[in-house]
C-alpha cells in the first residue's frame, strides 16, 4: 500500500544507525567521480550543514554559473532498489524550487563503489510533478528502474557515465552566451 511505501521511505534514516554516513559517502563519490571524470573543469562543494536542502554544488572552472543539488541515494541492496523502484521522500521544510536546484536521485553500489542509474531533476519539475504523501506531505519521488520506461521521470534519468556532460550543458546554459 501507499501507507506502507510511505513507512519505508519515511524510516529509510531510522532502519539504519549507517545511513547518514553512507548518504554522505555517496555525496563524496559523486563530487570526485564528477570532477575526475571532466577532467578537473567541474568542481565541486560540499555543504557543512543541510538544513537547506543543499548537499553538493557544482561549477565549471572559469564560470560563476553554479547548480545545486540535493542529493538522495539508495543502496542496490534495498528492497525497493531490488524490485526495480527507486523511491524517495523530499521534505517540505527544507525544498525550496529555484531555477540552480536540482534533485539527483542516486542509485549508489556500495560494494563497488559506483553508482547509476541516476534523475537529476530540475526543482521546478519535481515541484510539478510529486505528489505529497503521508502525514508530513512529504514530496514523493517514484521511478521505474526499467529498461526502456516511461514514467514520468524517464527524461531525467542518466547513466553513471553521462551525469558529467549534463551537468556540464546545465553549467553552460546557466553562465549565458560567451563573450
Amino acid at each position: 500500500s501507499v501507507e506502507a511505501i510511505e513507512d519505508d521511505a519515511e524510516s529509510y534514516l531510522d532502519k539504519s544507525p549507517d545511513a547518514g554516513r553512507i548518504g554522505k559517502a555517496v555525496e563524496y563519490l559523486i563530487a570526485a567521480s564528477c570532477i575526475l571524470a571532466s577532467g578537473a573543469t567541474l568542481n565541486v562543494s560540499t555543504s557543512m550543514v543541510d538544513d537547506e536542502g543543499v548537499d553538493l554544488v557544482f561549477h565549471r572552472r572559469g564560470s560563476s554559473a553554479t547548480l545545486s543539488a540535493q542529493v538522495k541515494a539508495r543502496l542496490t541492496t534495498g528492497k525497493h532498489v531490488q524490485q526495480g523502484r527507486f523511491l524517495a521522500s523530499v521534505r517540505q521544510q527544507t525544498f525550496r524550487p529555484r531555477d540552480d536546484l536540482y534533485l539527483l536521485f542516486v542509485v549508489a553500489n556500495a560494494e563497488k563503489a559506483t553508482f547509476g542509474p541516476v534523475w537529476l531533476v530540475p526543482s521546478a519539475a519535481f515541484s510539478e510533478r510529486a505528489r505529497p504523501v503521508g502525514a508530513r506531505q512529504n514530496l514523493r519521488f517514484s521511478a521505474s528502474m526499467a529498461e526502456g520506461t516511461e514514467d514520468q521521470w524517464r527524461r531525467y534519468r542518466l547513466e553513471h557515465d553521462q551525469l558529467v556532460a549534463k551537468l556540464l550543458e546545465l553549467l553552460e546554459r546557466a553562465d549565458g552566451p560567451t563573450k
